[in-house]
């Protein structure tokens, strides 16, 4: 059940599927060519919409059951056949398994933007950009649109976005005097100030986390991993890695972070008893605190990422992903047709009203979304500092093709760093060497 053994099964299903399918990038076969020879346009999409039919839906989202039922009511000569295949990691295997078979795919599957590439990658999506799909391009904020994008291709439409803010216990700040950090600087100076006045309470948690460390590398201008083709570029100890490093290093080292595992029930237990006072992660976190840290409410508040000078916010994403449609899809044209309505039509509804967080500019603009008061975070607009976040991601950021393995070995290598409270630099440093060889052993041309 850990995250750890999860990644790795995974990792192992996938690596196997990039070592035979690298060739697929090139390949022929359309999979999914609209019907009639209609591409570039939507009208394939409407009329497999009026004519019907039946498809399956592979999802872990709360607002997936109510979506399928809100599409069938407007469409119902549409059968959505819905599956919660398992969550995350559990998903990918069983999705990689179907693909690698040959048979038992979905027509439409939810896949997060880090995993999106190595999808996409084995020739195992459809490009919607033939159903003119591209034109939906300035719906969405940069950095989520740029997460489906993969070869010039688009792989799939993304539903929500994690824009990276600073969710802090308000409370226990207020206690210490400590002031809400808006470097980060400041914020190693608060989990000092708070670990001298309360030995028992630690700034935020950390035992080594991939996705928080790509994350923050990104917010500081990192661009460690590029791809063109087969050609990738590895470099953990750029200038935004290190510049991410050294901040991270004062709080590892001085021993300033809780080591309690994250997502673990005690970490729960921590985040309502003011154990871990700050989590710097995506816009999708109150909806975590607001169901499992229920001791917590009315003692947290939101505020922008502290920046590394002080200026202008900027921030990373840290989560989030859309729903793809499946080569092995006999009716693509009606998969891309149920995209196109979850999360660029009447979907988006329900996935707003079940506490998710859009990609769409719209809906992020829309005051009665941004101006909601939230009764857990005391009455705090909080998404007038999310949607703002949205707006202030670093551009240009690209995730290896074979990211899910990357981070499942992130605890082998960075993670003994974090467990020996030394500098994370070398853990980097051994994260690059373990990338490079196996991306080398997939078919890859690695530099690092």
């Amino acid at each position: 059940m850990s995250p750890t053994r999860r990644s790795r099964q995974v990792a192992i299903v996938l690596a196997t599927a990039l070592a035979t399918a690298l060739s697929a990038c090139s390949s022929g076969g359309d999979g999914g060519t609209a019907p009639g020879g209609a591409t570039g346009t939507q009208d394939a999409v409407d009329a497999a919409l009026r004519e019907g039919g039946e498809i399956t839906y592979w999802s872990w989202t709360p607002s997936a059951k109510a979506q399928v039922e809100a599409f069938q009511q407007e469409f119902p000569n549409v059968k959505i056949n819905y599956v919660n295949a398992g969550t995350g990691n559990d998903h990918y295997t069983k999705l990689q398994n179907a693909i690698k078979a040959g048979s038992g795919a979905p027509d439409v599957a939810q896949i997060e933007y880090q995993a999106l590439p190595q999808f996409a990658l084995t020739g195992s999506l459809v490009d919607l950009g033939q159903y003119g799909f591209n034109d939906f391009q300035d719906d969405y904020t940069p950095s989520t649109w740029n997460s489906v994008k993969v070869g010039g291709g688009l792989f799939g439409l993304p539903q929500d976005s994690g824009p990276m803010a600073l969710f802090y216990n308000k409370e226990l700040f207020d206690k210490h005097a400590i002031a809400v950090p808006k470097t980060w600087a400041e914020y190693v100076d608060a989990a000092r100030k708070l670990h001298a006045a309360d030995p028992t309470k630690y700034i935020t948690a950390d035992t080594g986390d991939a996705g928080f460390a790509t994350s923050m590398i990104w917010q500081a201008g990192g661009k460690p991993f590029t791809t063109d083709g087969k050609s990738v570029k590895i470099d953990l100890q750029d200038e935004g890695a290190k510049k991410w490093t050294s901040t991270w290093d004062q709080l590892v080292e001085e021993k300033l972070v809780s080591t309690i595992p994250g997502w673990s029930d005690a970490w729960y237990k921590a985040l309502a008893d003011g154990t871990i006072a700050t989590l710097a992660l995506g816009a999708w976190t109150p909806g975590v605190l607001e169901s499992s840290v229920k001791g917590g409410a009315g003692k947290w508040a939101v505020a922008p990422l502290p920046t590394y000078d002080g200026g202008t916010p900027v921030t990373a994403e840290n989560g989030g992903g859309g729903q793809s449609v499946l080569k092995q899809s006999s009716k693509p044209a009606l998969a891309a047709g149920f995209v196109r309505w979850l999360n660029n039509g009447n979907g988006i509804k329900p996935f707003l009203e079940s506490g998710g967080f859009p990609a769409t500019k719209a809906d992020l603009d829309s005051a009665a979304f941004k101006d909601k008061a939230s009764p857990y975070f005391g009455g705090q607009q909080i998404n007038q500092v999310l949607t703002a976040a949205a707006g202030q991601v670093v551009p240009g950021w690209s995730y290896l093709p074979y990211q899910l393995y990357a981070n499942s070995i992130f605890g082998d290598t960075v993670g003994k760093s974090y467990a020996a409270g030394t500098s994370l630099d070398p853990g980097l440093a051994d994260w690059q060497k373990a990338l490079v060889d196996y991306g080398n052993q997939q078919g890859f041309t690695v530099n690092g």
